[in-house]
């Protein structure tokens, strides 16, 4: 049955769904895998974070075009195209953030600024907790998009400001030269660096990985476009069947109209929170790491460019700065870890009712999901495991190839089954191509390196 669009509110009124998008990726790209390139090669590769996040933000505009357009996850639109790629996305989605290296991470950095417990049972006790404000809070949404908020707007101004105080202008320039790929003794790519640490930062500038598709999750609980008339995920204490299939609109000058206005503005919110707020991250935690460990040794042995960043501040403004920068780092990988979970969670439970004939209850399939997840975080920290960074790198890599994968699909899902009024502009599709190549070409080039 079809139904009219929605008049789209103000901007303001829509900003939220970007703020969990670059949540995400802040506990990955921005925090980890950047500043460690930085503070080894320096910032001749601060070039591929403006590429990393413009690629994501053109695929995200495309998945937000879907699910604007039919009130329903692109999953499902998926599942129209080939009714086995279900499959793929539990898969995928599992062997690349099953892996619990950034939670592990961020009980790292609490347990090294505090001084208490093991790393390991701190991180169990953080990940029963996640389970629980995602189980028990009164909407999953609202929960995630709040604690996202809150330590971006806390977080981001506080690193500007420290990053601006210990730079001097030598600093700005290598930052500007490293923004057309001039680094110090090479061009766009250092001698012996591992492509796939590149490939896996590439893949992190943003979400990352099938993150990126559940953008289409947030802006059907948002509200956006024909998603007003969607069903939603509560809590664990939800009955409710709820369907996975959306409706659309009848094409009419009025919803034609209606819709240009909800692109336009969707794309503004997207730009402005998750382009340009992201990008003014990474920039600053990739100079950050550059003028306080640039000149560590050890900054490749497991989270030392982290602890040496925070030991340079204390050094070099008091040492109470230093614990809150690193504080602060661990709360931010945290909530990271939390928004993995959910948008994990989502992902899986919903290509598992994608795959059968009768819907059931969504909602304790996405709860068993994530206390799945997080028993096989808890089972891996349990082996003893301590190495964080290496589990974020092969996490990130197995991400950029899912990502490869699923721009194609997208591309073509959205230029053969949209109504022609709603298909993407030309020049969209030529970025979108472009981006497919360029990701294709990093992963068979990492896929050479290892073989």
């Amino acid at each position: 049955m079809l139904k009219n669009l929605p008049s789209p509110p103000s901007l303001k009124k829509l900003i939220g769904p970007s703020f969990i998008l670059l949540g995400l990726g802040l506990g990955s790209g921005e925090i980890i895998l950047w500043p460690l390139l930085t503070s080894i090669y320096g910032l001749g590769l601060v070039w591929g974070m403006v590429i990393g996040i413009t690629i994501q933000f053109f695929i995200n505009m495309e998945i937000e075009r879907y699910a604007l357009i039919y009130g329903e996850s692109v999953f499902v639109g998926f599942k129209k195209l080939l009714r086995w790629l279900p499959i793929w996305f539990i898969f995928s989605t599992f062997i690349s953030f099953g892996w619990p290296g950034i939670g592990l991470a961020g009980a790292t950095a609490i347990s090294k600024v505090t001084g208490v417990g093991n790393p390991q049972i701190i991180a169990t006790i953080i990940f029963i907790l996640i389970g629980l404000i995602l189980s028990f809070g009164k909407s999953i949404y609202k929960t995630t998009e709040n604690l996202q908020k809150i330590l971006i707007m806390v977080g981001v101004p506080f690193i500007i400001v420290l990053t601006l105080y210990l730079s001097n202008s030598q600093d700005l320039v290598a930052l500007a030269q490293g923004l057309i790929g001039q680094g110090n003794n090479y061009l766009f790519l250092p001698v012996g660096i591992s492509l796939g640490t590149f490939l896996g930062a590439l893949a992190y500038s943003g979400a990352g990985g099938n993150l990126n598709l559940a953008q289409s999750f947030y802006i059907r609980d948002k509200g956006y476009g024909m998603g007003h008339y969607a069903d939603k995920i509560t809590n664990i204490r939800s009955t409710k069947n709820i369907s996975l299939t959306g409706t659309t609109f009848p094409i009419t000058p009025q919803n034609i109209t209606k819709f240009k206005k909800w692109w336009r503005l969707i794309n503004q919110e997207h730009l402005i929170v998750f382009w340009f707020l992201g990008l003014l991250t990474m920039l600053t935690l990739g100079l950050l790491a550059f003028v306080t460990a640039g000149e560590s040794s050890n900054n490749q042995e497991g989270l030392n460019f982290l602890f040496n960043q925070a030991s340079a501040i204390s050094q070099k403004t008091l040492p109470i700065i230093g614990s809150a920068f690193l504080g602060l780092t661990g709360l931010m990988l945290l909530s990271t870890q939390l928004g993995v979970l959910d948008s994990t969670s989502r992902i899986i439970s919903e290509n598992t009712h994608l795959l059968k004939k009768k819907p059931g209850n969504l909602s304790k399939t996405y709860f068993l999901a994530l206390w799945l997840q997080i028993v096989f975080g808890i089972a891996v920290f349990s082996l003893g495991f301590n190495q964080p960074q290496q589990l974020i790198i092969l996490g990130a890599t197995l991400n950029a190839f899912a990502m490869f994968i699923y721009t194609g699909i997208l591309l073509y899902l959205n230029n053969f089954r949209l109504p022609q009024p709603l298909k993407p502009h030309p020049v969209r599709n030529l970025i979108l191509i472009s981006s497919f190549i360029f990701l294709g070409y990093f992963c068979i080039q990492t896929l050479l390196q290892y073989i």
